[in-house]
């Protein structure tokens, strides 16, 4: 017996589930690469901008084990990549000197005094990498928001035309 007809609702649905999973994992993945390989170290707000992408792939994940809730585990996932995209903005305007930010440094993984002296002081004021131009904020502003509403685009689409 053949299987139904998949309609175009159900195709967009896949691809904003896999697109869901992907951005933000290459998001995640390149800020850890950036600290781990390249020795880029995050401040404060670059923490905050990770945080909704592990939720937005948990999220997507749960739409791969549970077809049945797919469609509001994706959504759910968009708007957490969204908010990483809403704190990038934020963060590059920190940067740009635009407006102050909340914080102004942090140190990583600091145990004791002496840990908090050996590690490197990181402002959230200031850049310390740019491609073309934008900071790491800045363009996890502009992937996040432009997958986001790529993902809203995708799951909320009604016609089947």
């Amino acid at each position: 017996m053949l299987a139904p007809p998949v309609t175009a609702g159900e195709t967009r649905l896949k691809q904003a589930r896999l697109l869901a999973l992907l951005l933000p994992s290459a998001l995640l993945g390149g800020a850890l690469f950036s600290q781990y390989v390249g020795g880029l170290y995050p401040c404060e707000m670059c923490y905050w901008q990770r945080w909704p992408h592990g939720a937005a792939i948990l999220l997507a994940i749960g739409g791969f084990i549970s077809p049945a809730r797919a469609k509001p585990l994706v959504l759910l996932a968009a708007l957490a990549i969204l908010i990483s995209g809403a704190i990038g903005v934020f963060h590059a305007g920190v940067e740009a000197g635009w407006w102050e930010g909340i914080t102004v440094c942090t140190t990583n993984g600091a145990a004791s005094l002496e840990d908090i002296l050996k590690v490197p002081l990181v402002r959230c004021d200031q850049v310390q990498w740019t491609f073309l131009g934008l900071s790491l904020a800045a363009w996890n502003a502009i992937l996040s928001i432009g997958g986001a509403a790529a993902i809203f685009f995708l799951a909320a689409w009604k016609s089947d035309r």
